[in-house]
């Protein structure tokens, strides 16, 4: 039996695949085409649902180690305190998005969970490679243990969650803060995340069904990371499928659908983790494309996952 799309999701998906069949894919490189392309369908997915009105936002900012001032977004419900919180880092292949476009999920994380989040928009590829996004990640993680009280904060529970690109970033972000000795993160939560630069050789079976393609990895990577991507350089705060010892890394939670790019790099990561005692919760969705849950919110295997991410929520 070969693999095909979960119904639900296929069915969901219908209306925009004969939009994308008849459109030319971006070349490989051209990031202003992707992000033409993507920011509108982002937008419109995280506006699908019902925005939670029991949801609070305040802006705050910190400075990055270079100078640069970065925007950051607090999410809270009304709750009892010290709390856990969790920073988010959003999609977008490290090359497009912005938190107003996630401003959605987010909120429905927090109204479901009563977990506050703080969303950062952090600096993107290629303008701004590697390392500085994942500083900028650093600054928010710095700036969030400082400001745990006044905030409400538990800074001993303190997770780090994304998705795809973000969830490659926070990925790396805990591997970083081990290197530096902290700020401590409690938790990783990372829903098909992004992790492999090395990920070039296309899987004929998933082929058909992708929404995040091969060419787009190969656009992405070299915006990050330059010549180094695919090469023996790459640290494994750049690209976490990189690590040799995951030792003393937080708790993970992670997630992927079987027909994504990541599939692969994501199974492997958690194995990796697995091996070196940290302990590891993994899911692997059957008939699932990337981003399937914000496309496919209605299906089955989406409420399944978000109820899976709302509890490990809770449970930081």
């Amino acid at each position: 039996m070969a693999l095909s799309l979960d119904p639900e999701i296929a069915q969901a998906l219908a209306p925009m695949a004969g939009a994308m069949a008849d459109a030319t894919p971006p070349a490989v490189g051209d990031i202003a085409a992707r992000r033409a392309m993507w920011e509108p369908i982002i937008g419109a997915a995280g506006t699908a649902q019902p925005i939670p009105d029991d949801v609070k936002t305040s802006e705050h900012h910190t400075t990055a180690d270079d100078g640069a001032r970065i925007t950051m977004r607090w999410y809270t419900k009304d709750g009892a305190a010290p709390s856990p919180a969790v920073l988010f880092f959003h999609g977008g292949g490290y090359i497009f998005g912005h938190i107003d476009l996630f401003d959605g999920p987010v909120s429905r994380y927090v109204s479901a969970s009563g977990v506050p989040m703080l969303s950062v928009e952090y600096r993107r590829a290629p303008e701004h490679p590697f390392p500085t996004p994942l500083e900028d990640a650093y600054s928010a993680l710095r700036w969030l243990h400082a400001h745990a009280a006044e905030l409400g904060v538990d800074r001993d529970r303190i997770g780090v969650m994304g998705d795809s690109a973000g969830g490659g970033m926070a990925a790396g972000l805990t591997i970083l803060a081990r290197e530096r000795g902290g700020p401590k993160i409690a938790r990783q939560i990372l829903i098909m995340p992004m992790l492999d630069d090395r990920t070039t050789t296309p899987d004929s079976h998933i082929a058909p069904y992708l929404l995040w393609s091969y060419d787009d990895s190969l656009t992405a990577w070299p915006a990050l990371l330059g010549e180094a991507a695919g090469g023996p350089g790459v640290p494994a705060t750049a690209a976490p499928a990189r690590l040799e010892d995951a030792t003393g890394l937080p708790p993970a939670y992670i997630e992927v659908g079987q027909l994504d790019v990541f599939r692969d790099e994501d199974a492997a990561y958690a194995t990796k983790l697995s091996r070196a005692g940290v302990p590891v919760e993994f899911h692997l969705h059957p008939g699932a494309p990337h981003e399937f849950d914000s496309i496919a919110f209605t299906s089955d295997v989406a409420r399944r996952a978000i109820t899976d991410r709302i509890r490990v929520l809770k449970s930081i």
